[in-house]
């Protein structure tokens, strides 16, 4: 009977698990679609295939050293003893990655338009198969319990907290996408003479919208499952998650200007900035995290697009890094008891640990993509950024009917 009421709970975990890693796994349609209605007609299929080709990317690069990297677990043994507890190490592994391969996903939003394609694939082998594993070890892996965690524990007397990725993940592939977008420089036409902007409209807002729609629905799993168990599942976390996204949908309307853009990335903004403390926060603190993640995406999109002259096209650095670590910063705030918190974080340890995340991704990033544009290059060619990735890539437009003529029929 003990033995079939244990098989019965690992059978349940690895279910949870599987459902959640479908449902994150559901999101990759979403970061596609957002950029899909964010980009012209001309690179419209270049996104779609971007996403798809380093979620493969991501996937090989994960099982083979990734997840060793963050976790110590191969999977270079016979199947049988990958079987144990149900599978349940290939299924965390499963769920793990959709968190991973979120890195070079949120990084094609912003070089989007006029990066090579196969330089950008090899820049995401290399951040899922080590940079972001090494950190995720310190943080949830095999590192979780040594040095980084320890000191900031004997320093400040918490460790640092992040229970669904505010930092871990957004934040690191926010910050990991800025030197990316720094050296390829902004999109032919941006930017006239002078620094005068010339911004450049969006293809589609029913994608755009569509893609915020699905990630907000999959961010569910996002959070919730990140209990990665049965017995872990809160109601807070949902609820949470919940507050957080309508705080940021209601202050991105107010502060956009009811510009549709901007409300659907306050949802995304109010999302991210919640993972951190989803499970330590109050619901109204977390209705105040999102709509100040939301007012940081609005304020530094405008800032980073007219002030600063970077041509990040989805934002993902105000958007995925600066709200990330926002979100990681909040976490320590509100999540105290004198907010009416859980209580066990310190703002000190959450400040210490998002600006680590910040200084591995700019530093990392820097390096792996400067390295790149010295070898191989990383722009396209401006015949090729005129024509558009579509054809100049993949040979093809996103919609071919339209280009065949009539008399052809």
């Amino acid at each position: 009977m003990e033995k079939s009421i244990q098989d019965l709970s690992n059978s349940g975990d690895v279910l949870f698990l599987v459902l959640g890693a479908v449902m994150i796994f559901a999101m990759h349609a979403g970061f596609a679609f957002l950029e899909l209605g964010t980009v012209r007609r001309k690179n419209q299929v270049n996104a779609l295939v971007k996403i798809m080709s380093d979620w493969s990317v991501s996937t090989v690069m994960y099982f083979l050293v990734g997840f060793t990297v963050a976790y110590g677990i191969t999977f270079m043994r016979p199947a049988s003893e990958l079987m144990e507890l149900r599978g349940f190490d290939l299924v965390h592994f499963f769920f793990l990655l959709t968190f991973a391969a979120c890195i070079p996903a949120i990084i094609s939003g912003g070089i989007a338009e006029r990066a090579k394609f196969w330089p950008q694939v090899i820049a995401g082998a290399i951040f899922v198969a080590l940079v972001y594993p090494a950190f995720e070890s310190f943080i949830w892996g095999r590192n979780s319990g040594g040095y980084f965690q320890g000191w900031l524990t004997s320093s400040f007397g918490m460790g640092f907290h992040d229970y669904a990725g505010s930092v871990v993940v957004h934040s690191m592939g926010g910050w990991l996408a800025l030197p990316a977008v720094l050296i390829l420089g902004p999109r032919l036409g941006r930017y006239g003479h002078a620094g005068k902007s010339y911004p450049i409209p969006v293809s589609s807002i029913p994608f755009l919208s569509l893609g915020s729609w699905i990630l907000a629905v999959g961010w569910f799993g996002f959070n919730v499952m990140s209990a990665q168990s049965f017995t872990g599942i809160s109601g807070l976390v949902a609820v949470n998650s919940l507050m957080a996204m309508v705080g940021g949908v209601l202050a991105a309307l107010v502060m956009g200007r009811n510009d549709p853009g901007f409300v659907h990335n306050g949802a995304l903004a109010g999302l991210i900035a919640i993972c951190a403390g989803s499970d330590v926060v109050h619901p109204i603190s977390a209705f105040v995290i999102g709509g100040i993640g939301a007012g940081i995406f609005v304020k530094g999109f405008t800032i980073e697009q007219e002030k600063l002259k970077i041509d990040d096209v989805l934002g993902v650095w105000p958007l995925h890094g600066v709200t990330g670590t926002w979100g990681g910063i909040a976490a320590g705030i509100f999540g105290s008891e004198a907010l009416g918190g859980m209580g066990g974080v310190s703002f000190a340890s959450q400040l210490a640990g998002s600006l680590a995340a910040v200084a591995v991704a700019l530093t990392c990033g820097f390096l792996v993509y400067y390295t790149l544009n010295k070898t191989v290059g990383i722009r396209l060619t401006e015949e090729q950024e005129m024509r558009g990735a579509d054809l100049s890539v993949h040979s093809i437009e996103a919609y071919p009917e339209d280009s065949v003529h009539v008399g052809h029929v």
